[in-house]
C-alpha cells in the first residue's frame, strides 16, 4: 500500500494550533472544537489508486471544506465528500471520541489508514442487518468472515445508544492488537485488526487517523488521542502473565534450569546479559507451547531462538527451526534473504519486515508452536505465520532435517560477540 508520510502531509496544510479543548490527563485534542485546522479531506479507497496521492488528497480539499463543517465545538459532515483524516500519523494509540449519527448512516473510524472500526444505524430500517449492523457498532467490519464471532469483526455485544444520543468510542491499538470499547462495554478485546488494502501484510507500523463519512449526518467531539510508549506496549500486549498460564522459565537471578554454553551470560536485576558465546538452551523438553521474551539489542546484533531443538548441533538445521533474532534493518543487513530476517525460520519461511523498535528499546516476542505450525508476533504484530511441514524450498537448497521434530529444547543461539538483553522469558505449554 502506498502511504503519504509526515512530510508531504504537512506541506499540505499548516501546523495545528489546538486550543480551547481540554484533554483528560495524558491525553491530547486531535479537533480544537473551532475550525477544520489538523485535518484534511481524504478518501483513502481513490487516492490510494492515484499515480500521486498527494496531489489526489490536494484536490480532495475543496469538497473536504464543503462537506465539513465546524458547530457548536462538533466538527460536523453532511454525509458526502472525503473522510477527514488527521495531519499525523500515529502508531501504538490510545483514542477516545464521541460521535452521533443519524438513520441509513455507515461511517467507522479508520487506523493507520485502514478500515475499520465500524459505526451503524442498528435499526432494521437501516437496511445493513445482513451484513452486521443488527451486532452493534464497534466491531472490526473488514476482518474475515471466517470466524467472524471470536475474530472481532462482530462486536461482542450490542452497546449502542439510540440515535439522538452521543456514543463514546475508546480504541486501544497495539501493533496489529486492537481492544475497543462502546459507550464504556468492552466490543472487541485484544483482536488481530487485519489490513485491508494488502491483505498479504500486517497493518502498516504508523499512519493517519480517518473519521469515515458514508450514508448520512455525522458528529464528532471530544477527539483525544495518547500515544503508547514501548514499555507500556510490553506490558499491554503480556498482560497479567506470571501467575496466571504462563510460568517464568527465567528466575532473573541466576540460569537456573537452563544448560549449554554459559561464557558471555550475566544475570543481573531480572536481566539475562548476552555479550558472547555459544548457545543456551532450557534443561526440559517441550512439545507444543506459547513461549514469551523481551529482548533488547546492539546496532548489528545476531541471534536466534531455537525451537525443539535437540541440545547439540546447529539450531538452524538439527532443530525444528531456529527464528533469527536480527538487528535486520542495520545497514550490512540490507541484502539478505528475506528467510534471513528478524522472526523468520531460518532458511525456510519469511518474516514480514519493519517492526523491530530501534536498537536500545524493548521488544516484546510471543512465538506459538503447535505440530508443525508456528505463529510469531513481535510488538504486538504477526509477523510469521507458517507450517513447516509444507515448505519444500530452502536457502542455498540445504535441507533443514530437523524441522519435523515433535519435541526439543528452547534456547537462544549465539551467533559471535554480540550484545542482548532477555527478560520475562516465559512459557505456556498447549
Amino acid at each position: 500500500m502506498r502511504t503519504i508520510r509526515a512530510l508531504s502531509i504537512l506541506a499540505l496544510l499548516p501546523a495545528t494550533l489546538l486550543i480551547g479543548i481540554e484533554p483528560p490527563h495524558g491525553f491530547r485534542a486531535l479537533f480544537n472544537g473551532q475550525d477544520l485546522e489538523g485535518w484534511y479531506g481524504d478518501n483513502p479507497h481513490q487516492s490510494l489508486k492515484a499515480d500521486d496521492r498527494a496531489e489526489a488528497i490536494k484536490e480532495q480539499q475543496e469538497a473536504f471544506k464543503t462537506h465539513w463543517t465546524v458547530e457548536n465545538g462538533e466538527l460536523v459532515n453532511d454525509g458526502k465528500g472525503p473522510y477527514a483524516m488527521s495531519q499525523l500519523e500515529y502508531g501504538d494509540i490510545e483514542l477516545m471520541l464521541e460521535y452521533k449519527t443519524v438513520a441509513l448512516a455507515d461511517s467507522g473510524v479508520y487506523l493507520r489508514g485502514s478500515p475499520q472500526v465500524q459505526i451503524w444505524d442498528t435499526t432494521e430500517a437501516g437496511g445493513k442487518w445482513d451484513i452486521g449492523a443488527a451486532r452493534g457498532s464497534g466491531g472490526l467490519y473488514n476482518n474475515p468472515k471466517e470466524d467472524a464471532d471470536t475474530n472481532g469483526k462482530h462486536p461482542l455485544v450490542h452497546a449502542d445508544r439510540p440515535f439522538g444520543e452521543w456514543n463514546s468510542l475508546k480504541i486501544r491499538h497495539v501493533g496489529d492488537r486492537i481492544w475497543v470499547w462502546l459507550n464504556s462495554k468492552k466490543v472487541v478485546d485484544g483482536a488481530i485488526f487485519h489490513s485491508f488494502y494488502d491483505k498479504t501484510k500486517p497493518m502498516p507500523k504508523k499512519g493517519p487517523i480517518h473519521l469515515q463519512t458514508h450514508g448520512g449526518e455525522i458528529r464528532w467531539r471530544n477527539v483525544f488521542l495518547r500515544e503508547i510508549d514501548p514499555e507500556e506496549a510490553n506490558q499491554i500486549l503480556r498482560g497479567e502473565e506470571f501467575g496466571s498460564e504462563f510460568e517464568p522459565l527465567f528466575n532473573g537471578r541466576n540460569l537456573d534450569g537452563w544448560e549449554g554454553d554459559l561464557k558471555g551470560k550475566q544475570v543481573s536485576s531480572g536481566i539475562l546479559e548476552w555479550s558472547g558465546g555459544r548457545h543456551l538452551y532450557t534443561e526440559e523438553d517441550y512439545d507444543d507451547f506459547v513461549f514469551r521474551f523481551e529482548f533488547t539489542m546492539s546496532p548489528g546484533a545476531n541471534n536466534g531462538l531455537a525451537i525443539r531443538s535437540p541440545g547439540s548441533g546447529d539450531p538452524a538445521y538439527v532443530a525444528m527451526c531456529e527464528l533469527q533474532i536480527l538487528d535486520d534493518g542495520f545497514e550490512r543487513y540490507a541484502g539478505i534473504d528475506p528467510r534471513q530476517a528478524h522472526g523468520s525460520a531460518y532458511g525456510m519461511a519469511a518474516a514480514h519486515r519493519g517492526y523491530l523498535r530501534p536498537s536500545g528499546e524493548w521488544n516484546f516476542q510471543e512465538v506459538r508452536v503447535e505440530g508443525s505450525t508456528i505463529k510469531v508476533d513481535l510488538n504486538g504484530v504477526r509477523i510469521l505465520d507458517t507450517d513447516l511441514s509444507e515448505i519444500t524450498e530452502y536457502l542455498a537448497d540445504k535441507p533443514h532435517p530437523g524441522k519435523l521434530r515433535k519435541s526439543g529444547k528452547i534456547g537462544f543461539a549465539g551467533h559471535g560477540a554480540h550484545w542482548f538483553q532477555f527478560r520475562r522469558i516465559s512459557l505456556k505449554e498447549l
